[in-house]
Protein backbone atom coordinates (compact mmCIF):
# COMPACT_ATOMS: atom_id res chain seq x y z
CA UNK A 1 0.00 0.00 0.00
CA UNK A 2 2.92 2.68 1.05
CA UNK A 3 4.05 1.65 -2.12
CA UNK A 4 1.45 2.71 -4.40
CA UNK A 5 1.16 5.51 -2.43
CA UNK A 6 4.74 6.72 -3.20
CA UNK A 7 4.11 5.87 -6.69
CA UNK A 8 1.02 8.31 -6.77
CA UNK A 9 2.91 10.91 -5.24
CA UNK A 10 5.83 10.64 -7.78
CA UNK A 11 5.39 13.84 -10.01
CA UNK A 12 8.17 13.57 -12.84
CA UNK A 13 9.25 16.41 -14.99
CA UNK A 14 8.95 16.27 -18.79
CA UNK A 15 12.71 15.83 -18.84
CA UNK A 16 12.58 12.79 -16.90
CA UNK A 17 9.82 10.89 -18.96
CA UNK A 18 11.63 11.81 -22.36
CA UNK A 19 14.96 10.00 -20.97
CA UNK A 20 12.95 7.18 -19.67
CA UNK A 21 11.31 6.21 -22.66
CA UNK A 22 14.09 6.42 -24.81
CA UNK A 23 15.89 3.99 -22.58
CA UNK A 24 12.82 1.86 -22.66
CA UNK A 25 12.98 2.15 -26.62
CA UNK A 26 16.60 1.58 -26.66
CA UNK A 27 16.50 -1.47 -24.73
CA UNK A 28 13.49 -2.70 -26.94
CA UNK A 29 15.15 -2.25 -29.74
CA UNK A 30 18.34 -4.23 -28.69
CA UNK A 31 16.11 -6.96 -27.35
CA UNK A 32 14.43 -7.64 -30.71
CA UNK A 33 17.80 -7.85 -32.56
CA UNK A 34 19.64 -10.11 -30.22
CA UNK A 35 16.32 -12.25 -30.68
CA UNK A 36 16.41 -12.25 -34.06
CA UNK A 37 20.41 -13.01 -34.04
CA UNK A 38 19.37 -16.03 -31.50
CA UNK A 39 17.36 -17.39 -33.38
CA UNK A 40 19.08 -17.64 -36.50
CA UNK A 41 21.70 -19.19 -34.26
CA UNK A 42 19.12 -22.37 -33.72
CA UNK A 43 18.40 -22.35 -37.37
CA UNK A 44 21.78 -22.97 -38.14
CA UNK A 45 22.77 -25.50 -35.44
CA UNK A 46 19.04 -27.27 -36.09
CA UNK A 47 18.59 -27.25 -40.09
CA UNK A 48 22.44 -26.72 -41.13
CA UNK A 49 24.67 -28.55 -38.77
CA UNK A 50 22.61 -31.19 -38.33
CA UNK A 51 21.29 -31.02 -41.88
CA UNK A 52 24.80 -31.33 -43.08
CA UNK A 53 25.64 -34.33 -40.94
CA UNK A 54 22.25 -36.01 -41.95
CA UNK A 55 23.52 -35.13 -46.17
CA UNK A 56 27.18 -36.80 -45.14
CA UNK A 57 25.10 -39.87 -43.53
CA UNK A 58 23.02 -40.05 -46.77
CA UNK A 59 26.30 -40.45 -49.01
CA UNK A 60 27.62 -43.30 -46.52
CA UNK A 61 24.21 -45.09 -47.11
CA UNK A 62 24.37 -44.56 -50.67
CA UNK A 63 27.56 -46.16 -50.97
CA UNK A 64 26.65 -48.91 -48.26
CA UNK A 65 23.53 -49.64 -50.80
CA UNK A 66 26.14 -50.04 -53.28
CA UNK A 67 28.15 -52.18 -51.70
CA UNK A 68 25.58 -54.28 -51.06
CA UNK A 69 24.74 -54.87 -55.03
CA UNK A 70 28.08 -55.36 -55.25
CA UNK A 71 27.92 -58.18 -52.68
CA UNK A 72 25.08 -59.70 -53.67
CA UNK A 73 26.79 -60.23 -57.41
CA UNK A 74 29.24 -62.33 -55.69
CA UNK A 75 26.76 -64.36 -54.07
CA UNK A 76 27.62 -68.08 -53.71
CA UNK A 77 24.18 -69.32 -53.61
CA UNK A 78 20.78 -68.48 -53.58
CA UNK A 79 20.23 -68.19 -49.97
CA UNK A 80 23.28 -66.03 -49.50
CA UNK A 81 21.85 -64.07 -52.12
CA UNK A 82 18.72 -63.59 -50.20
CA UNK A 83 20.20 -62.86 -46.61
CA UNK A 84 22.09 -59.68 -48.33
CA UNK A 85 19.28 -58.10 -50.63
CA UNK A 86 17.37 -58.28 -47.33
CA UNK A 87 18.77 -55.55 -46.18
CA UNK A 88 18.49 -53.42 -49.19
CA UNK A 89 14.72 -51.96 -48.56
CA UNK A 90 15.55 -50.91 -45.16
CA UNK A 91 18.29 -49.19 -46.79
CA UNK A 92 16.57 -47.59 -49.20
CA UNK A 93 14.13 -46.32 -46.98
CA UNK A 94 16.42 -44.87 -44.37
CA UNK A 95 18.21 -42.96 -47.29
CA UNK A 96 14.99 -41.77 -48.33
CA UNK A 97 14.10 -40.85 -44.64
CA UNK A 98 16.76 -38.73 -44.05
CA UNK A 99 16.30 -36.62 -47.64
CA UNK A 100 12.46 -36.26 -47.05
CA UNK A 101 13.42 -34.85 -43.56
CA UNK A 102 15.86 -32.18 -44.73
CA UNK A 103 13.22 -31.34 -47.24
CA UNK A 104 11.20 -30.14 -44.78
CA UNK A 105 13.40 -27.76 -43.58
CA UNK A 106 13.01 -24.10 -44.22
CA UNK A 107 15.19 -24.10 -47.80
CA UNK A 108 16.43 -20.89 -48.50
CA UNK A 109 18.42 -19.03 -51.63
CA UNK A 110 21.63 -17.62 -50.72
CA UNK A 111 22.48 -14.34 -52.10
CA UNK A 112 24.70 -15.98 -54.73
CA UNK A 113 21.53 -17.38 -56.10
CA UNK A 114 22.42 -21.33 -54.85
CA UNK A 115 18.83 -22.63 -54.25
CA UNK A 116 18.37 -25.33 -51.52
CA UNK A 117 14.50 -26.35 -53.20
CA UNK A 118 16.72 -27.05 -56.43
CA UNK A 119 19.20 -29.18 -55.34
CA UNK A 120 17.41 -31.06 -52.80
CA UNK A 121 15.11 -31.93 -55.81
CA UNK A 122 18.15 -32.62 -58.25
CA UNK A 123 19.39 -35.01 -55.20
CA UNK A 124 15.84 -36.59 -55.17
CA UNK A 125 15.95 -37.34 -59.23
CA UNK A 126 19.66 -38.90 -58.79
CA UNK A 127 18.15 -41.19 -56.42
CA UNK A 128 15.45 -42.40 -57.82
CA UNK A 129 17.36 -43.41 -61.08
CA UNK A 130 19.85 -44.77 -59.39
CA UNK A 131 17.17 -46.53 -57.29
CA UNK A 132 15.99 -48.04 -60.19
CA UNK A 133 18.99 -49.05 -62.06
CA UNK A 134 19.57 -50.81 -58.80
CA UNK A 135 16.07 -52.54 -58.72
CA UNK A 136 16.72 -54.04 -61.96
CA UNK A 137 20.21 -55.53 -61.60
CA UNK A 138 18.75 -57.03 -58.26
CA UNK A 139 15.91 -58.47 -60.56
CA UNK A 140 18.38 -59.86 -63.11
CA UNK A 141 19.91 -61.66 -60.44
CA UNK A 142 16.92 -63.15 -58.85
CA UNK A 143 16.11 -64.68 -62.23
CA UNK A 144 19.64 -65.93 -62.07
CA UNK A 145 19.19 -68.12 -59.54
CA UNK A 146 15.90 -69.45 -61.08
CA UNK A 147 16.84 -70.05 -64.48
CA UNK A 148 16.42 -73.51 -65.80
CA UNK A 149 19.90 -74.11 -68.15
CA UNK A 150 23.28 -73.00 -66.92
CA UNK A 151 23.54 -70.76 -70.18
CA UNK A 152 20.35 -68.88 -69.07
CA UNK A 153 21.74 -67.88 -65.66
CA UNK A 154 24.76 -67.09 -67.29
CA UNK A 155 23.24 -64.72 -69.70
CA UNK A 156 21.46 -63.24 -66.81
CA UNK A 157 24.64 -63.24 -64.79
CA UNK A 158 26.40 -61.33 -67.06
CA UNK A 159 23.36 -58.77 -68.29
CA UNK A 160 23.43 -58.09 -64.05
CA UNK A 161 27.14 -57.16 -63.79
CA UNK A 162 27.23 -55.56 -66.94
CA UNK A 163 23.96 -53.10 -65.59
CA UNK A 164 25.54 -52.38 -62.75
CA UNK A 165 28.98 -51.15 -64.06
CA UNK A 166 27.33 -49.19 -67.24
CA UNK A 167 24.30 -48.09 -65.98
CA UNK A 168 24.47 -48.13 -62.10
CA UNK A 169 27.94 -47.08 -61.45
CA UNK A 170 26.97 -43.75 -63.25
CA UNK A 171 24.19 -42.71 -61.34
CA UNK A 172 25.71 -43.33 -58.08
CA UNK A 173 28.55 -41.14 -59.78
CA UNK A 174 25.45 -38.55 -60.33
CA UNK A 175 24.05 -39.16 -56.66
CA UNK A 176 27.34 -38.09 -55.35
CA UNK A 177 27.92 -35.03 -57.60
CA UNK A 178 24.11 -33.62 -56.40
CA UNK A 179 24.96 -34.30 -52.48
CA UNK A 180 28.12 -32.10 -53.20
CA UNK A 181 26.27 -29.48 -54.78
CA UNK A 182 23.86 -29.61 -52.02
CA UNK A 183 26.51 -29.55 -49.53
CA UNK A 184 27.91 -26.62 -51.22
CA UNK A 185 24.96 -24.53 -51.31
CA UNK A 186 23.85 -25.28 -47.71
CA UNK A 187 27.62 -24.00 -46.79
CA UNK A 188 26.84 -20.87 -48.81
CA UNK A 189 23.09 -20.14 -46.84
CA UNK A 190 24.96 -20.69 -43.65
CA UNK A 191 27.73 -18.38 -44.26
CA UNK A 192 24.72 -15.67 -45.50
CA UNK A 193 23.12 -16.46 -42.13
CA UNK A 194 26.38 -16.05 -40.45
CA UNK A 195 27.12 -12.55 -42.08
CA UNK A 196 23.32 -10.90 -41.15
CA UNK A 197 23.93 -12.31 -37.83
CA UNK A 198 27.51 -10.33 -37.17
CA UNK A 199 26.14 -7.48 -39.08
CA UNK A 200 22.97 -7.73 -36.56
CA UNK A 201 25.14 -7.41 -33.80
CA UNK A 202 27.34 -4.78 -34.75
CA UNK A 203 24.55 -2.38 -35.89
CA UNK A 204 22.98 -3.37 -32.38
CA UNK A 205 26.56 -1.99 -30.48
CA UNK A 206 26.43 0.86 -32.12
CA UNK A 207 22.98 1.86 -31.59
CA UNK A 208 23.49 0.80 -27.59
CA UNK A 209 26.52 2.90 -27.85
CA UNK A 210 25.17 5.88 -29.64
CA UNK A 211 22.17 5.59 -27.50
CA UNK A 212 23.79 5.88 -24.37
CA UNK A 213 25.93 8.92 -25.02
CA UNK A 214 22.59 10.61 -26.18
CA UNK A 215 21.00 10.09 -23.40
CA UNK A 216 23.89 10.40 -21.29
CA UNK A 217 24.15 14.62 -23.16
CA UNK A 218 20.45 14.98 -23.11
CA UNK A 219 20.45 13.68 -19.55
CA UNK A 220 23.01 17.00 -18.92
CA UNK A 221 21.07 19.33 -21.02
CA UNK A 222 18.00 19.26 -19.39
CA UNK A 223 19.00 18.26 -16.03
CA UNK A 224 20.60 21.87 -15.55
CA UNK A 225 20.61 23.51 -12.24
CA UNK A 226 17.04 24.89 -11.66
CA UNK A 227 16.79 29.05 -10.86
CA UNK A 228 16.65 29.68 -6.82
CA UNK A 229 13.03 28.95 -5.24
CA UNK A 230 11.34 32.26 -4.45
CA UNK A 231 10.49 32.84 -1.40
CA UNK A 232 6.95 31.89 0.33
CA UNK A 233 3.99 33.80 -0.66
CA UNK A 234 2.63 33.38 3.13
CA UNK A 235 5.35 34.19 4.88
CA UNK A 236 6.06 37.23 3.18
CA UNK A 237 2.56 38.48 3.90
CA UNK A 238 3.00 37.53 7.37
CA UNK A 239 6.08 39.34 7.18
CA UNK A 240 4.21 42.78 5.91
CA UNK A 241 1.47 42.55 8.33
CA UNK A 242 3.38 42.63 11.66
CA UNK A 243 2.94 45.20 13.59
CA UNK A 244 5.90 47.74 14.34
CA UNK A 245 7.54 48.22 17.71
CA UNK A 246 9.18 51.45 18.46
CA UNK A 247 12.59 51.35 19.92
CA UNK A 248 13.67 53.87 22.25
CA UNK A 249 16.60 56.07 20.97
CA UNK A 250 19.76 55.89 22.29
CA UNK A 251 20.70 58.50 24.76
CA UNK A 252 17.26 59.84 25.27
CA UNK A 253 16.46 59.40 29.28
CA UNK A 254 14.20 61.95 29.69
CA UNK A 255 11.17 60.62 31.65
CA UNK A 256 8.10 61.37 29.85
CA UNK A 257 6.02 62.11 32.73
CA UNK A 258 8.29 65.09 33.24
CA UNK A 259 7.54 66.73 30.10
CA UNK A 260 5.92 70.16 30.17
CA UNK A 261 2.62 70.00 28.74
Amino acid sequence: MRLVQWLLSLKPSAPQVVISLLIAGLGWLSGQALSRVDQDLRIMYTEYTLGAADLAHISADVMRYRNTIIRALEADNQKEFERITDSLPAQRSRIQLAVDRYAAAGLRVSRSGRSEPEDIEAVRRSLDQYFSVASTTVEFLTQEWTAASPSERESLRRKAEEHASDNGGPKMIQVSLALDRLLDTVADVAKDMRDEGTKAIQDTSLMLVGGSFFIAFLNLFLSKRRPPRAPDNDFVTSQKSAPSVALPISGDHRNPALRSE
